[in-house]
């Protein structure tokens, strides 16, 4: 692997943890305009921890000090990560710059209203974005969880550019509506979505670790209401679970008491299934009366389902194969990263800091990484974008052209 497309794209990434706004602004842009040695950001992505929540309104502001021309786009976040740290605890300031040449970056806000109505017309995606004619190639999606349908969104997007790469997560810091922050040029909004589109020469490659691993073998829905499973195999969830139960070992038999998921299949009429078609959901109820399983997902009958588990130890294998799968299939050097992942993973999950971070730069090399801690995080789980919860979601950026990169 090289050293970073400088001739097609520049990335550059810092955190600053000084607990005055002024100066960790200062700070954070004099790090990352010096690693983009006198190359214009084209794209500056921001996130701020919730102890500078009194200083939001100020955030653009200062940073137009020394960025006058670019586009800016974030949100506040219970944690952020910024030159491939990760600041879960204390004030942090997290800026990931892009020198984009030969890339249109449009920014965008909706408000709940408006993310209501495209839902319902995902071609007025077109007009919103004034695109004619074709798929644009990638979107940061940033949306408030508390006033945005995030699922109606993604789903409205995917029906407009279904084969768009989509990406990134729900604000967070927030404890009630209207005290997050969302970053969109020179404005700060407290509900919505935040995006920006990204269209020309540049890919985003996307890794969706759920942090899963499954249990038994997989079985059909052949009953369901929603998202109440009435018949698995023809019999009463309960009783799959119980002999699933009474098959494992006694660690997994821990986990499956603690840390018990469902894998719906996405695509189905497969003869097998692999670990990469899961949609990994909670598991929200069990009706020993009825025998039911009530999951977070609308289930239908004829779907294939599979019970997983979940603990640190299978979260970190979980990402690893990622990575190695994607260096395997794609061995160039990136030139950003961005990594949205969820607030219950970093040292709650890992009793470590920096632990997704880390093993991202150790499989794809030194390359600038940045993001935040999510309410909920977006990816595709074959070729459907969705929301998910305790997953590291990563976008790999690098130029749409291959050409040999600068040392």
């Amino acid at each position: 692997m090289g050293a970073g497309y400088t001739r097609f794209m520049k990335w550059a990434s810092f955190v600053s943890e000084e607990p005055d706004l002024e100066v960790a602004t200062i700070q954070a842009s004099q790090e990352v305009l010096e690693q983009l040695a006198g190359r214009p950001a084209d794209l500056l992505l921001v996130f701020v921890s919730a102890h500078h929540e009194e200083d939001y309104p100020a955030v653009p502001g200062e940073l137009r000090r020394f960025f006058p021309d670019s586009v800016i786009v974030g949100c506040s976040g219970g944690g952020v990560v910024g030159g491939g740290r990760e600041v879960e605890y204390g004030p942090a300031l997290s800026l990931t710059a892009a020198w984009l040449p030969g890339v249109r970056v449009e920014p965008f806000h909706l408000e709940p209203a408006d993310a209501d109505a495209l839902a319902l017309r995902p071609e007025g995606w077109y007009e919103r974005l004034g695109i004619v004619g074709k798929d644009p190639a990638q979107f940061i999606l940033m949306p408030d969880p508390y006033s945005c349908d995030a699922g109606g969104l993604l789903g409205s997007l995917d029906n407009a550019f279904p084969d768009s790469s989509k990406i990134g997560g729900l604000a967070s810091g927030a404890s009630r509506p209207g005290e997050n922050a969302l970053f969109v040029g020179d404005s700060v909004y407290p509900d919505g979505a935040a995006g920006v589109l990204l269209d020309g020469n540049i890919d985003m490659d996307t890794i969706v670790a759920q942090g899963c691993r499954p249990v038994g073998s997989p079985v059909f829905v052949t009953g369901a209401v929603r998202n109440r499973i009435l018949e698995l195999d023809g019999r009463r969830p309960t009783e799959v679970m119980a002999e699933l139960f009474h098959e494992l070992d006694p660690g997994d038999r821990d986990l499956f008491r603690r840390a018990l998921f469902v894998g719906m299949v996405m695509t189905e009429g497969r003869s097998e299934y692999s670990h990469g078609d899961f949609l990994i959901r909670n598991v929200v109820g069990v009706d020993p009366e009825t025998g039911t399983l009530t999951v977070a997902e609308v289930v239908h009958p004829g779907q294939v389902m599979q019970f997983h588990v979940r603990d640190a130890l299978t979260s970190a294998t979980d990402l690893e194969g990622w990575l190695k799968r994607y260096t395997t299939e794609q061995p160039v050097t990136p030139a950003g990263i961005l990594l949205f992942s969820c607030l219950g993973r970093g040292e709650t999950l890992y009793g470590e800091p920096d632990h997704d971070s880390r093993m991202i730069a150790g499989h794809l090399g030194p390359t600038p990484i940045g993001g935040f801690f999510c309410n909920g995080e977006i990816g595709p789980v074959d070729s459907r974008t969705f929301l998910h919860g305790y997953t590291s979601s990563i976008g790999v950026f690098r130029p749409r052209r291959q050409s040999e990169p600068e040392d």
